[in-house]
């Protein structure tokens, strides 16, 4: 049985930050993204979505790029939103609720911040910090919503399925799904789906099943220290509700650091025996996106390619353009590691480990990769 990918297809996905007011969702967009965005204390400062696109941190890419010394050097690059607060009663409107939660629904996948710093400066809008009260408002404003888009959904669905016998028999999975949602469990975490229903499932474009990032906020004494009598109930929360990645930082420490020079963030981090913390919440929303990425590389550029996992090698050529999905022929590929151990192109050749690859070819990442494509009349027919 072939595998199937929540979310929507595609390479051009986007990771929102969401939480509660005044939990440090702008400043972290801020730091991320190195754009101002509004980012005072005040719970609707961010009204319309801010977004940026933030370069991927990879070493490969750094080496790829310091052996050719191209003019041209292209990381992969994260789309990031910075979504306005969310409150309790936003699934039925209170604050901003219903705009908020479309913008949640636009992204493909959530950064959730969540605040365990104390502040006297910085109200919380709940009154007293307490993170696990935080994630059970989130957590249930989105699957308030997620059960009203489920029971239009199913109304439709049902409607159809009178004299679409495919829809028939995909009837029971949005019916278990409306249940689940109504009952409070989780419908990505369920073991029993198959490929027809993860497709179903993924057209109704539900808030709970997008992959979440935890970004637990931290005051700089506890994230140096690492500890914070919070940290171990929210670890404990999170592996309850579907285990996903949880990233402590400190958006004070972040913000520290960004302003320093570099000999004053490496004695910094050096005497303190910590590590910024920025480049891991990047590369933990891609990997969470089951976003990967190849290779283009010689002396006029180096150029990492985003595709999702399980992509094929024609569709892989297609990012770079479309006519190269259409007339493919082959794709020439080397892993990075392969490369870097023997050296040159012609070292792999000899080794074994360049390889001509055709169309099942799955593209793994860090792949280096060559395409053979018959273009000719492609670009001509489209003018016609």
């Amino acid at each position: 049985e072939k595998k199937i990918l929540w979310g929507r297809p595609g390479n051009s996905l986007k990771m929102g930050i969401v939480g509660l007011p005044n939990v440090g969702k702008s400043t972290t967009f801020n730091l991320l993204s190195k754009q101002s965005v509004p980012a005072e204390n005040f719970p609707f400062c961010t009204i319309d979505p801010s977004s940026a696109r933030v370069a991927v941190p990879d070493k490969r890419f750094d080496w790829l790029v310091e052996q050719w010394k191209p003019p041209s050097a292209v990381s992969a690059m994260l789309e990031i939103h910075d979504i306005a607060g969310l409150v309790k009663g936003a699934s039925t409107g209170e604050g901003l609720g219903n705009a908020f939660l479309s913008h949640i629904r636009a992204v493909d996948g959530i950064y959730h911040v969540i605040r365990l710093f104390e502040d006297v400066d910085v109200t919380h809008v709940e009154g007293a910090v307490d993170p696990i009260r935080d994630l059970e408002i989130i957590n249930n404003e989105l699957r308030l919503k997620d059960v009203e888009f489920a029971k239009k959904f199913l109304e439709q669905f049902r409607k159809l399925s009178q004299q679409d016998k495919q829809k028939r028999n995909l009837l029971p999975t949005v019916e278990k799904v409306y249940k689940m949602l109504k009952e409070g469990e989780s419908v990505r975490e369920c073991t029993d789906w198959k490929v027809n229903d993860i497709e179903v499932i993924n057209q109704m474009q539900l808030l709970t099943v997008k992959p979440v990032i935890y970004l637990v906020n931290m005051s700089e004494r506890d994230f140096l220290r690492q500890r914070n009598k919070n940290l171990p109930l929210v670890k404990e929360w999170i592996k309850k509700n579907g285990n996903h990645i949880m990233v402590p930082y400190s958006a004070v420490v972040e913000a520290k650091l960004e302003a320093m020079d570099d000999a004053e963030r490496k004695a910094y981090l050096t005497t303190n025996k910590t590590r910024q913390m920025l480049g891991r919440i990047i590369l933990s929303g891609y990997k969470g996106l089951d976003l990967i990425h190849y290779f283009t590389a010689g002396e006029k550029e180096v150029k990492c390619w985003t595709v999702r996992a399980l992509t094929k090698a024609p569709q892989a050529a297609g990012v770079i353009h479309g006519d190269f999905e259409k007339g493919f022929i082959c794709a020439e590929v080397m892993s990075f590691d392969a490369y870097k151990e023997h050296g040159s192109e012609a070292a792999c050749k000899k080794a074994g480990l360049y390889r001509q690859q055709g169309k099942e070819y799955i593209v793994q990442d860090g792949d280096i990769m060559f395409f053979k494509c018959n273009t000719a009349g492609l670009t001509k027919a489209k003018k016609k």
